[in-house]
C-alpha cells in the first residue's frame, strides 16, 4: 500500500488522460491527419509528446516531419478529425465518478489542473458531465508558464485554499508529474498512453493502475481506517 507523507487536504486532478479518456483520440486524429498527407508518424513518437508545452511540441514535430510538410493543412485536417471523434462523446477514465464521489463524501476539496485551454476544458468537462463537480478549473490560460513548470498546480492549490504540500495531485503524463512535483504536491501517476520511467517514478509518491485504485487509497485514509 502506498504511504502518503501526510493526509491530503485537497485533490487536484489533471483532465486529459486522467479524468477524460481523450488522449487516445488526440493521438489517433493527429496520426490519421499526417498519414492522409503522406507522412505517417509512429504512435510511440506522439506518446512521448503528451503533456509537452505547445512550443516544444511544435518544435519536435517539425524536427520529425521537416520544413516541407504542409503544417497548416495538417492542423485543419487534425482539428476536423478530432472534432468529429469528440462529437461522438467525451469518454471518462475508469473510476472517475467513483473517485469524485469518494472525495465529496470525505469533504475533500477538488480542482482540475489542466494544460488545456479554458474553452476546451469547460466544454469537455461539461460534455462529460463533470463540470459541476469542480468548483475550480485551472487551465493554461490561468498561468504564466505551462506544464512542466508548476504554475498551473500552484494556482490550483491557491484556488482550493491549501498549501501545495498538503494537496494530492493525480496525473497521467510525464510533464504533468514533473509539474505537480515541482509545485511540491504529493503526486500520483495513473499512466494512460505513456508508461512511467525511472525518473518519473522517483517524482511520485506512487504509481497506480487506475482511478479506482486512487479511490481505494483515499478510502484507506479515511479516519476510521487509519492505523
Amino acid at each position: 500500500m502506498i504511504q502518503l507523507p501526510r493526509p491530503p487536504a485537497a485533490l487536484i486532478l489533471d483532465m486529459d488522460g486522467t479524468l477524460l479518456d481523450t488522449e487516445s483520440i488526440y493521438v489517433r486524429s493527429f496520426m490519421i491527419a499526417a498519414a492522409d498527407l503522406g507522412r505517417p508518424l509512429p504512435e510511440d513518437f506522439l506518446h512521448g509528446l503528451i503533456g509537452a508545452p505547445g512550443p516544444n511540441f511544435q518544435i519536435l514535430v517539425r524536427e520529425k516531419l521537416g520544413p516541407d510538410f504542409p503544417y497548416a493543412d495538417h492542423r485543419a485536417r487534425y482539428l476536423d478529425l478530432r472534432t468529429a471523434m469528440l462529437a461522438e462523446g467525451i469518454p471518462l477514465k475508469p473510476g472517475a465518478v467513483a473517485l469524485l464521489d469518494t472525495a465529496d463524501a470525505n469533504r475533500l476539496p477538488l480542482a482540475v489542473a489542466t494544460a488545456a485551454t479554458r474553452e476546451n476544458a469547460e466544454s469537455h468537462l461539461a460534455r462529460a458531465g463533470l463540470r459541476h463537480r469542480f468548483p475550480h478549473v485551472i487551465t493554461r490560460d490561468d498561468a504564466e508558464h505551462p506544464k512542466p513548470r508548476p504554475d498551473i498546480f500552484l494556482a490550483a492549490a491557491a484556488a482550493v485554499g491549501h498549501a501545495p504540500q498538503t494537496c494530492l495531485a493525480v496525473e497521467d503524463s510525464h510533464n504533468g508529474v514533473r509539474a505537480a512535483h515541482a509545485a511540491g504536491m504529493m503526486t500520483l501517476m495513473v499512466p494512460d498512453l505513456a508508461p512511467p520511467t525511472d525518473e518519473i517514478t522517483a517524482l511520485c509518491v506512487g504509481v497506480l493502475s487506475d482511478l479506482h485504485a486512487v479511490r481505494d487509497l483515499l478510502l484507506s485514509l479515511a479516519p476510521g481506517n487509519r492505523t
